[in-house]
């Protein structure tokens, strides 16, 4: 447990060093809503592999097995309570970033770890070398999610997540591996939000801000069997040893004492639509002031990075929001590449992909982690590259 600042706030991590070998790329990985560090066992080590590198995964606060302080909104406006629900966890983030001594990083963030990837490289510029976004949640716009009431702090949601089966997730189609927004452009009317059609049970348990945890911690000795009741059913690829030991990780976190889990109603409306969608923020990233300016010296603006998009082809999660990110960043670059200075130009780093993972849903590490694996492989040799040409020590 690494020890943050205040009462109660520390963050579990898990990491692996390569030794024998200089080691100067760091990837940190953050996990989906209500998981763990865990969840990712097998991608550890593949990913270990790849030379050069350090890997962390943390267990956000509040969530796995870091320390589950009270969660606390002090804001009274939606706005307010938006940016606080995020820094509750970016802040913990950057104050990890900080005793580790890591200066530039990739960042992996899966469904709301992805969301909070985001927040985390708008409001702490600088650190960031690439960042790849696994089936994050909150990318599309939903005109009724910003503002559809938020609830009073307490509990917190339901996720179409523990009503998915493993058959549906992992089964294969005639999928491209990669999308490219040339070729594949998103129509703008198709991706319009309809009024949601969820059941009234679900809007007054997100409304009430009731936890599926909160279920299952009340639950008592009933408690493990709905747990095994969604792992058998979304995970049944796994080996018996396997889903039985996921079984008893996943349900060691659920009965913990609720934390972090009640940020969900906070950024999300009934459903998975952002309050305040990625879409309408994405043309920062990358683009962020990381040194004022001055009456001697103009400001010092971030020079891009690579942003990837990862969905399994089966995912609830719809590609088409990251297509239309993926449109947006390279307008965003396009114009810099226009307008920014010399240096600006020279320093260009941005790029942005769309990737989907095949037989895989929304948990497409775990779905199909060879290709996951395979995938991410290639985006850490990529960084390391780079890496080494700053450095000037590319063979």
């Amino acid at each position: 447990m690494v020890a943050l600042s205040g009462k109660n706030r520390a963050l579990n991590e898990f990491s692996v060093t390569r030794v024998g070998e200089q080691v100067d790329d760091t990837l940190v990985m953050l996990h989906g809503y209500g998981a763990g560090l865990g969840f990712f066992y097998k991608n550890f080590e593949s990913i270990s592999r790849s030379k050069g590198w350090k890997l962390y995964a943390l267990d956000m606060l509040g969530m796995g097995n870091s320390s589950r302080p009270p969660f606390k909104i002090h804001a009274k406006d939606p706005a307010g309570k938006i940016t606080e629900a995020e820094s509750w966890f970016v802040d913990a983030l950057e104050e990890w970033r900080k005793i580790r001594e890591i200066e530039k990083f990739t960042l992996l963030g899966h469904s709301l770890g992805g969301y909070l990837a985001v927040s985390y490289a708008l409001k702490y510029p600088g650190h960031l070398n690439k960042l790849i976004l696994a089936s994050p949640v909150g990318v599309p716009e939903d005109p009724y999610a910003v503002n559809a009431d938020m609830p009073d702090p307490s509990e917190s949601t339901f996720q179409e997540e523990f009503t998915v089966d493993q058959e549906t997730t992992t089964a294969p189609h005639d999928t491209p591996s990669t999308y490219d927004a040339k070729q594949r452009r998103v129509d703008q009317g198709q991706n319009e939000p309809k009024k949601r059609p969820y059941p009234g049970w679900l809007v007054w348990l997100w409304d009430a801000n009731v936890s599926p945890f909160s279920i299952i911690r009340l639950s008592g000795p009933l408690g493990p069997r709905f747990v095994s009741g969604w792992t058998s059913r979304r995970f049944d690829h796994l080996p018996a040893n396997e889903k039985q030991t996921l079984h008893d990780y996943a349900y060691s976190l659920f009965r913990q004492r609720g934390s972090g889990e009640y940020v969900l109603p906070y950024l999300l409306a009934p459903g998975a639509h952002a309050r305040r969608p990625i879409i309408n923020r994405v043309h920062g990233l990358g683009r962020q002031v990381v040194k004022p300016a001055t009456e001697t010296s103009p400001a010092v603006k971030e020079t891009g990075y690579p942003i990837v998009f990862m969905y399994g082809e089966n995912d609830w999660m719809d590609v088409a929001g990251g297509l239309a990110a993926e449109e947006k960043l390279k307008q965003v670059q396009k114009k810099m590449l226009l307008q920014g200075t010399e240096e600006e130009k020279r320093k260009e780093n941005g790029s942005v992909k769309v990737v989907v993972v095949p037989k895989a849903g929304h948990h497409l590490y775990l779905d199909n982690p060879e290709e996951f694996n395979r995938y991410m492989k290639e985006e850490l040799d990529e960084t390391r590259q780079h890496t080494l040409r700053e450095k000037g020590q590319q063979h």
